[in-house]
């Protein structure tokens, strides 16, 4: 008796942990992150968005399509923008001349290093003016 009462304590726990890690399961978001770490927080990704926005003067729907069916929502997962290959290639080399001139601290890592940004040349428009 006790033995069965073990077996169904136990069923009954291993269902609701397979359930609980299939439910979080569904409601995971699905990135498309190509430059940035893919274990970035949601909090640090939408800062470093904010911080593009700002720098380069646009909004999300500068690299980023409307989602399909789904009213004032973006497609984040999409590459139909061409312009969001061209921020890739930008976050790329930003990274890059940070991570060989300014690399001073092993502790921090180089995509989130921001001596040089966005800003340093876009000052606040689509594209580097031309002074």
């Amino acid at each position: 008796m006790i033995f069965k009462k073990k077996i169904i304590t136990f069923s009954a726990l291993a269902f609701f942990v397979l359930f609980g890690v299939a439910a979080v399961k569904v409601n995971f978001k699905e990135r498309n992150l190509k430059v940035l770490p893919k274990d970035i927080s949601d909090a640090r990704l939408d800062s470093i968005m904010q911080t593009y926005n700002t720098a380069l003067g646009v909004s999300c729907n500068f690299c980023h399509v409307p989602m399909k069916n789904i009213p004032d929502s973006l497609d984040y997962y999409s590459d139909a923008e061409p312009m969001k290959e061209n921020a890739r290639k930008m976050m790329k080399m930003v990274i890059d001349i940070n991570k060989k001139n300014f690399y001073f601290y092993p502790e921090q890592r180089p995509e989130y290093l921001n001596t040089v940004s966005c800003k340093t040349c876009h000052r606040g428009e689509h594209f580097p003016p031309e002074d």
